[in-house]
């Protein structure tokens, strides 16, 4: 990770050439939960595709509208998840340009039944939080085909980050939102996120041989399916590390990240003990173990029965 921090440092506003007719603008609100700060491409050369035009901000508005040449229009705008790092610029955007908005959804669409349960319960999201107001003009499916100028995208519901995530595949790479990255794991904090549906995302993705994937925050990652398989495996060894932990009695999600993420620096505990809980919700539905009493934040957990 250090390498990587010292390696990835884009200037901020400014248009970079990726080849395959791909641009990257960073957008000025790097953070813990960002890196640099949220990456917008632009791809096309007439007709151009906007994905992920960011939080809302006038100067990083400004740098993508700077970056459409004198013979260049914005055609689409695309939004990978409803995040407020990624969605909000989209709607002043489409103003500017009058380009419509691509999305899977609203900013809770997508999500699995247990998670809306819970929501219905007053558990509220972490992390990055929900540009609520969210909503696309043309909903894209799973596998939803979106053709450009000489360009095409195919949408893909990759939900578990937050449920209305998709991935975009353009030729043999792909646009990544928060699902897969290079510097960091991704957040999985319920209810937006869901541990179950995150898993089952980056298997599906396995199936294909990809090239490179392009994502939300930090460098392109070079080595994809690399990328996939050291994110299942981790996930699973943090699992193998939360079951070991309540051999020795039951244990709320924060006992547990405080036990568990002795290197994390305190700020970002909170968003561990999300990812914590992620994994005993996920746990709960695989029967491994169960809460005592209802399933929430501030439950204990400890192991099911053989």
């Amino acid at each position: 990770m250090l390498s990587e921090l010292s390696q990835f440092d884009p200037k901020t506003g400014v248009a970079e050439d990726l080849g395959d007719n791909i641009r990257r603008i960073v957008a000025p609100n790097p953070s813990p939960m960002t890196y640099r700060g949220t990456n917008t491409y632009i791809l096309g050369t007439g007709a151009l595709a906007v994905i992920d035009p960011g939080p809302d901000d006038d100067a990083h508005l400004t740098a993508i509208l700077r970056a459409v040449g004198p013979d260049q229009w914005i055609s689409h705008i695309l939004v990978t998840h409803a995040h407020v790092d990624h969605a909000p610029l989209a709607a002043a955007l489409s103003w500017q340009s009058g380009a419509p908005i691509f999305a899977y959804g609203g900013a809770t669409d997508g999500r699995s039944t247990v998670m809306q349960s819970l929501s219905d319960r007053g558990l509220a999201g972490g992390g990055e939080g929900i540009d609520m107001s969210f909503q696309p003009d043309i909903m894209l499916p799973d596998q939803a085909e979106i053709v450009g100028d000489g360009w095409q995208l195919t949408a893909l519901h990759t939900p578990g980050h937050i449920g209305n995530h998709l991935c975009f595949k353009y030729q043999n790479k792909l646009f990544t939102g928060d699902l897969v990255m290079g510097w960091a794991s991704s957040l999985v904090s319920p209810p937006d996120g869901d541990l179950t549906d995150f898993m089952r995302s980056c298997t599906e993705l396995q199936k294909t041989q990809w090239q490179e994937f392009h994502p939300g925050h930090g460098a392109p990652v070079a080595a994809p399916n690399a990328r996939l398989a050291w994110l299942i495996a981790h996930r699973k060894s943090r699992e193998a590390e939360i079951l070991q932990k309540l051999q020795n009695g039951p244990r709320t999600a924060s006992d547990l990240a405080a036990q568990i993420y002795t290197q994390t620096l305190p700020a970002l505990l909170p968003a561990a003990t999300r990812n914590v809980l992620a994994h005993l919700i996920d746990l709960t539905q695989r029967h491994r173990v169960h809460p005592l009493g209802e399933l929430s934040q501030d439950a204990a957990f400890e192991l099911a029965a053989d």
